[in-house]
């Protein structure tokens, strides 16, 4: 295959949720009157309207519910976590397979070494009668990474390295593909790469794989011979090449109103009415550990709301067990449900008119995480913890 070109490719795992999944392809999925090509390998998650705020989300979640007895899907997770976190925990995502996903973040599972590529209603309809679907093979943007992130920073800063260079339409239906020296990066860290390259403009996101990809597939049920390595071959053809030296990335902020917006943390002070980590991009066991990590022994200032909102049940679960998610509470966070939540303008955490957030979420369009006068600032998980302590954006090398 070469860019540029189209092909039709069989699905490996297409995942839905309860905003974009049930509700709009029920009534066409009917007027087809066809079956879903096969059930076990579609996967089904309520992370948007799970802990319903009023009737109409309530009916949503009925709908996604009824959906999954009525066809059979067994993968059906409900107060689990996020879509794009939950298949990979839950073990079904496999270095080298196809899954196609109907949200924009639907890149996240390249952390992996899949390729995961993001579709709308309509295109996922035709996957889930088929198991086929058609794609534009993407070019590809190598990031070769050397050296190691320094203290107080993390994968968040890389990408918004990235943005602040590139800004949001530099890999337009582009593939960009992250390797080098990715040993010092956990898991959880690469997600973040692969779920923001979409930010950047990018079709989908991958990371080679390497002994830690393996390591964490078994802890999370997949078989060791089920497991490809997958990598770039030396005479692989990129469309553009980028070395980034990790040693030299500083802990960074993206400025309201977009994420390529991008500013040193030190280089802003602006007061804040809330700090929240939440989010498939932010809140994932790694990023909760690390926000404990700043806050641990102090506590947040009065006027200053803390909000913790887990990317999945097993990361607040892994959180409870080792003290994370007590160093947390006592340093005065609110623990939220495992949803999308104010990341997506839904359920708790949402700014009023003329407040001002700091983030672990991966938009700050204006209106995204409530009023469309407040404002939002993205920062890495140390980042927000550092300024709910100060009470104003800061960089966490402060205050480590």
């Amino acid at each position: 295959m070469t860019p540029g070109q189209i092909i039709e490719a069989q699905v490996d795992l297409a995942m839905m949720h309860d905003s974009g999944g049930p509700r709009r392809i029920l009534a066409p999925l009917k007027e087809l009157d066809m079956p879903l090509w096969d059930p076990d390998r579609i996967v089904l998650v309520a992370d948007h309207y799970a802990m319903p705020n009023d009737s109409d989300e309530a009916k949503i979640l009925q709908t996604a519910r009824q959906f999954a007895r009525d066809y059979g899907i067994r993968r059906y997770h409900e107060l689990e976590g996020i879509c794009h976190i939950v298949p990979a925990e839950s073990g079904y995502i496999r270095p080298g397979m196809l899954m196609a996903g109907g949200d924009s973040h639907t890149a996240t599972p390249g952390a992996l070494g899949a390729i995961a590529i993001p579709m709308g209603s309509t295109d996922m309809l035709g996957i889930l009668v088929t198991g086929r679907t058609w794609l534009k093979v993407p070019s590809t943007i190598r990031v070769e990474f050397q050296g190691a992130l320094g203290p107080g920073v993390m994968a968040k800063d890389i990408i918004l390295n990235l943005l602040s260079r590139w800004g949001m339409d530099h890999a337009t239906y582009q593939c960009i593909e992250y390797g080098g020296d990715i040993g010092s990066l956990a898991i959880d860290e690469r997600m973040v790469l692969t779920n923001m390259a979409i930010e950047l403009g990018a079709k989908t996101a991958v990371v080679e794989t390497d002994n830690q990809t393996v390591a964490w597939l078994i802890d999370h049920g997949v078989a060791e011979d089920a497991i490809r390595d997958v990598r770039a071959e030396p005479a692989a053809v990129y469309a553009e090449q980028l070395t980034l030296s990790l040693d030299d990335i500083e802990p960074l902020v993206a400025q309201p109103p977009r994420p390529d917006n991008v500013a040193p943390a030190s280089a802003i002070s602006e007061r804040i009415d809330q700090a929240y980590i939440g989010a498939c991009t932010g809140a994932k066991y790694h990023d909760l550990r690390a926000a404990a990590d700043i806050v641990r022994g102090r506590r947040v200032p009065p006027g200053v709301r803390f909000l913790v909102a887990s990317a999945s049940r097993q990361a607040l679960e892994r959180a409870s067990a080792d003290g994370t998610l007590h160093a947390l509470i006592s340093a005065g966070a609110t623990i939220l449900s495992s949803t999308c939540g104010a990341c997506a303008g839904l359920g708790a955490g949402l700014l009023g008119p003329g407040e001002i957030g700091i983030s672990s979420t991966n938009r700050n369009f204006p209106g995204r995480m409530g009023h469309r006068d407040a404002q939002v600032y993205l920062a890495s998980p140390m980042t927000v913890a550092a300024s709910a302590l100060r009470g104003r954006i800061v960089d966490p090398r402060e205050v480590i």
